[in-house]
């Protein structure tokens, strides 16, 4: 069954289009040199941001690309690359990885430490550089870096005489009110909060969102300790559950990015949890919200909390089986190079993991929380997945379902939170990961 499940996947690879669900290709004409395929994003303008730098680069070198469109969920690509990795395969020559992969697919990537030149891989933020380093090797290039944000209707906040808010209490208060207010205005579709609440691994970004914020840790701590059975982690998860079905819709059960972004964007939403690249799209001349939307940190878990959010990001990974390795590395530096990153945040506000572009006038007018909320995305949370290694995936899984659990009022916080805790302890070996 697996092989035939892989080589299905290899000819989708050189058959686009072959089945929904399946990663599936195009190519772009050029003739001679290498035939290079990339594996992009599909979420937002990426994955047209993504093909075009690709073609652009392509046309310079006279090399060919092949670009690989990818599902949108993340734990679904990773699956995929599992597969395709482990029988050793090179049909995709580079990778698009997520911020918390390099420890699980290290062993498949090429190490990037010698034919990178150190004056470029220090162009980049250091955090990002050592989150991609794995036993000495850098195994992967920073493409683009983000961090959850807020989102709000200034012209609603301005119509209600209310702030933004700065706590969680205070957003679930202004949420309610705007949201019944507009209701009786005459938009009964209208709703005070939409985020990423599908069990997967947007919902372990947003649930670790509530949970520090509170000062309820990390999952996992930087030793390895399993922490989040504690009342401050259970206090956020109680709140965020109340949320659905008075100021969330029952369907936020099953949003992905794209889902949280139709709802607020089609101005149905008074909030919205989301990463940068919504921004520009909200912005898009034919968007029902164009001129009327703010970006804030995310809220704070009460007075004495803090404002945080999650660290995200994607990195440009070169496959170790590819038979392209000197191309395919030329093309991961190409597309994480200063040009294409710039491009990348005027066209896509995709935040550059290069600090000299944060000083860049056009990027921050085309962006201009860019600059304001710098430190929102410098010191954004991490999910534990160094410490807990080739166990991320299932570490997040469970608390991804535990979250999942108590939000459809299945289970209280601290019942599903006690339970994960001693799933993870036994899944860490004590705290040995």
């Amino acid at each position: 069954m697996l092989a035939r499940r892989l080589a299905l996947l290899v000819h989708a690879l050189l058959v686009p289009g072959l089945a929904a669900g399946v990663l599936s290709a195009g190519t772009a004409s050029a003739q001679g040199g290498a035939t290079v395929s990339i594996a992009c994003g599909s979420v937002g303008v990426e994955f047209d941001l993504c093909k075009s730098g690709a073609e652009a680069w392509a046309k310079k070198t006279g090399n060919q690309v092949r670009v690989v469109s990818t599902p949108k969920e993340s734990n679904e690509i990773l699956a995929q690359y599992q597969q395709l990795l482990s029988s050793k395969s090179g049909d995709i020559d580079v990778l698009r990885i997520d911020v918390v992969w390099p420890g699980l697919l290290a062993q498949h990537l090429a190490d990037l430490s010698q034919a990178v030149p150190k004056d470029v891989i220090g162009q980049h933020f250091p955090a990002i550089i050592q989150a991609n380093t794995v036993g000495g090797k850098l195994v992967a290039l920073p493409w683009f870096t983000d961090a959850g944000l807020l989102y709000y209707r200034k012209d609603l906040l301005e119509k209600y005489g209310r702030k933004v808010p700065a706590t969680w209490q205070e957003l679930t208060e202004t949420a309610k009110l705007v949201q019944d207010g507009e209701r009786k205005a005459g938009n009964a579709s209208m709703w005070g909060f939409v985020f990423q609440g599908r069990a997967y691994e947007g919902l372990t970004c947003n649930a670790l969102e509530w949970v520090d914020s509170f000062g309820g840790g990390q999952i996992v701590d930087p030793k390895g300790k399993v922490t989040i059975d504690n009342p401050k982690a259970a206090q956020a998860l109680t709140l965020a559950a109340s949320w659905i079905r008075t100021i969330s819709p029952e369907g936020v059960l099953n949003y992905a990015e794209e889902e949280a972004r139709g709802g607020f964007q089609s101005g149905n939403a008074v909030f919205m949890r989301n990463w940068p690249y919504a921004w520009a799209l909200s912005q898009a001349a034919d968007s029902p919200v164009k001129g009327k939307v703010g970006v804030a940190p995310l809220p704070k878990g009460g007075p004495d909390g803090k404002h945080t959010g999650t660290l995200g990001g994607w990195q440009l990974a070169v496959n170790k089986y590819s038979k392209n390795q000197k191309a395919a590395i030329d093309l991961a530096m190409w597309l994480t190079g200063p040009e294409e990153q710039k491009r990348a945040a005027l066209t896509a506000s995709l935040n550059p993991t290069r600090p000299a572009l944060y000083k860049d006038e056009e990027i921050l007018k085309a962006n201009p929380f860019f600059g304001e909320l710098l430190d929102t995305f410098t010191s954004a949370v991490a999910r534990p997945s160094r410490v807990t290694g080739a166990k991320y995936n299932q570490v997040s899984s469970e608390f991804w379902n535990a979250v999942h659990e108590t939000l459809t009022g299945r289970s209280k916080a601290q019942d599903s939170l006690a339970r994960l805790s001693k799933g993870l302890d036994r899944l860490s070996r004590g705290g040995k990961w």
